[in-house]
């Protein structure tokens, strides 16, 4: 029996990649992008920096890779191994080098070859951030603000175009006391609310939990939403699938400050939340809902965006 939502997500896809938007790179969810695509990236980004810059955050830009330590001391690899990316590269002998050429020429895996480096994926854009803060000692009074931007990797192929393997995060980072955490994340819910609805786009905020690893991952979840550490911004983009999410709210607690050892002003360990943007997803839904020429698209939508 046919998936109504298979199809659908293909059709999506294929009309993408028709359209020129999104340039097919031969791997599920793996993408270039067009010049049209980047401008409405630019534009949310703008868009985005908009509302948050109000609040004077320091600026951090990380490549898409952080450093293996850093992955293992965040937990992520305990908590969603399936989801994690790690480097390897070449490093052998010339015996190595002909048996690699070897391979190729029978094509036959020539991965044996490769041996891990010091670098992983980065899984989201604020894993860079709280070692930073963190080498830097106590936090003062007012705590830590940080915009960060990059590309992150999660290994989870789709024939959904919304959930790409390779993508970018725009990420308001707040670190501090339990007060300032959640004032943060109740103003940027209310911010991304509005900014999302000038886009013209449906929207729901709901809470949520992140894709734990296993069974005691789903303890995991379950106790994330009972307390409500996470929302999520949802958005139509196939109406025959279920929403997506393209904004996240996220309360860590003091998750992150006890493996960073970071401080708060009065020796407690700090408390971290950020809010992510999901660029490329939001950008999906632009072109899903006002159409696939951003020329069209609504002036009041236009206007937002810069375009």
């Amino acid at each position: 029996m046919t998936d109504p939502a298979a199809e659908a997500y293909r059709r999506f896809r294929d009309e993408l990649l028709q359209h020129g938007l999104l340039i097919s790179m031969g791997v599920d969810g793996l993408f270039g992008r067009s010049g049209t695509f980047e401008r409405v990236v630019d534009g949310l980004n703008a868009a985005i920096a908009a509302v948050g810059d109000v609040d004077r955050p320091e600026v951090m830009r990380f490549p898409p890779g952080i450093g293996r330590l850093q992955l293992e001391k965040s937990g992520y690899l305990r908590n969603f191994p399936h989801l994690a990316g790690t480097v390897a590269s070449f490093s052998g002998s010339d015996d190595d080098h002909r048996t690699l050429l070897d391979s190729l020429s029978k094509g036959a895996d020539w991965s044996a070859t490769q041996r891990q480096t010091g670098v992983a994926l980065t899984p989201a854009a604020c894993y860079g951030v709280y070692p930073v803060i963190a080498s830097r000692g106590r936090l003062r009074e007012e705590g830590a603000l940080v915009d960060v931007y990059t590309w992150c990797f999660r290994h989870e192929p789709s024939i959904d175009p919304a959930r790409m393997q390779m993508f970018r995060q725009r990420e308001h980072v707040r670190i501090g006391s339990e007060d300032q955490i959640a004032s943060f994340r109740e103003t940027w819910m209310e911010r991304a609310r509005s900014l999302v609805d000038s886009l013209g786009l449906p929207l729901t905020i709901e809470v949520a939990s992140d894709p734990f690893f296993g069974r005691a991952g789903r303890l995991l979840a379950n106790s994330q939403r009972e307390r409500s550490l996470k929302f999520e911004l949802l958005v139509p983009i196939v109406p025959e699938a279920p929403r997506t999410a393209c904004v996240s709210f996220n309360d860590h607690r003091d998750l992150f400050g006890r493996a960073w050892a970071i401080e708060a002003r009065g020796g407690d360990t700090a408390h971290t939340a950020c809010v992510g943007f999901g660029v490329e997803r939001l950008t999906l839904a632009l072109f899903r809902h006002h159409g696939y020429v951003p020329g069209d698209w609504p002036v009041s939508v236009r206007n937002v965006l810069g375009l």
